[in-house]
């Protein structure tokens, strides 16, 4: 417990108010329900966050992943029942099998929250974080589940503005959307990965995607943040990036990454990200964390497991790299829905 005194109390109070919040509010944790805690102590935010389930259940049994070997942690997952809870708390990313141990928690109908690659975030950045994990159920499941209807019921004409006369079009209706909000009502699996705040969709025809979009921000090779000074144009011609404008030597190997595994450059995940804690200022590494930031992103190459369309085929598609939009203004059935960097009337 020494190592906690190099953070301030405050700090370690305002991640404990937000964990309990998540516990009580999204998680629906009865204290009746046993609760497993696997955490290293590889980076002040897993540090920090461990402390903080600490204090919010002290009842939990906590495991030291670093001291203790794989089959010891599978065998203690196993003796867990169901609806009983499972937090990991990883620096980089726990790997204990081949598949992903979330999916296989899960499977055994545990309720599941993942803290990972929390070493990619430094300084500043850890506070954006923590920041990030304060749960307001009537914002996150007010604007979401208002996106997810506008979304489901538009025809067409979804656009994107990104300012400077550059615009996005998406043509055809929308798939429906998935909600990532912290309301698991209905759900066969409880919990997931934080912090959340995401609604996502794609044309129900890629190939009407067309226009011009300016991003500020990437996912490089390093599944890092890569913030870009000069804003980069992608531009879509019937759901391909065909051409790009002010590129970086770093952007050009993501594209030149898909087009040698996948020959073109798809343009797929339409995603409304909701978490104010990001923004187009506040930024963190992980691209996985940063993706729920208050604003648009896409995805780059033909991957996304969600949705399913008959000219993909799972084993040739390789690539889902998410971009960031430097969104002016956002449409659906031409309502404005997002400005000055906020969602807006009619959702709110």
């Amino acid at each position: 417990m020494s190592e906690i005194k190099q953070f301030p109390e405050d700090i370690i109070a305002i991640a404990e108010k937000h964990i309990r919040d998540i516990l009580l509010l999204a998680i629906l944790y009865s204290p009746q329900q046993k609760a497993l805690i696997v955490s290293d102590t590889q980076s002040p935010l897993a540090i920090i966050l461990t402390e903080a389930y600490r204090r919010c259940l002290p009842q939990a049994i906590f495991i030291d992943f670093d001291a203790t070997s794989s089959a010891e942690v599978l065998a203690t997952f196993k003796k867990l029942e169901p609806m009983e809870l499972v937090v990991l708390i990883q620096s980089t990313s726990f790997r204990l099998k081949d598949f992903r141990i979330r999916v296989e928690l899960f499977e055994q109908s545990l309720k599941v929250i993942e803290h990972p690659h929390l070493a990619r975030m430094v300084g500043l950045q850890e506070m954006y974080y923590i920041e990030s994990l304060a749960y307001d159920p009537v914002y996150f499941r007010g604007v979401g589940r208002a996106l997810k209807n506008l979304i489901d019921r538009s025809s067409a004409g979804t656009i994107v503005d990104s300012g400077e006369g550059e615009r996005l079009v998406f043509g055809s209706a929308l798939e429906p959307a998935k909600l990532n909000i912290g309301d698991y009502t209905g759900m066969k699996n409880i919990g997931g990965q934080f912090p959340i705040g995401e609604v996502f969709t794609e044309a129900q025809d890629l190939t009407s995607v067309n226009g011009r979009v300016r991003l500020f921000a990437f996912g490089d090779t390093s599944f890092s943040v890569n913030k870009v000074d000069i804003p980069i144009t992608l531009i879509v011609s019937r759901g391909r990036v065909v051409d790009v404008i002010n590129s970086i030597p770093e952007f050009d190997t993501v594209l030149a990454n898909i087009r040698a595994d996948e020959g073109e450059v798809w343009l797929r995940e339409l995603g409304f990200g909701m978490n104010r804690a990001f923004s187009k200022d506040r930024i963190v590494s992980d691209i996985g964390t940063y993706e729920r930031m208050c604003g648009i992103h896409l995805s780059l190459g033909a991957k996304h497991g969600v949705y399913k369309k008959t000219n993909f085929k799972r084993g040739n598609t390789w690539h889902h790299v998410d971009v960031f939009v430097d969104t002016e203004a956002v449409y659906l059935d031409n309502a404005i829905v997002y400005k000055n960097g906020a969602w807006v009337n009619p959702i709110l």
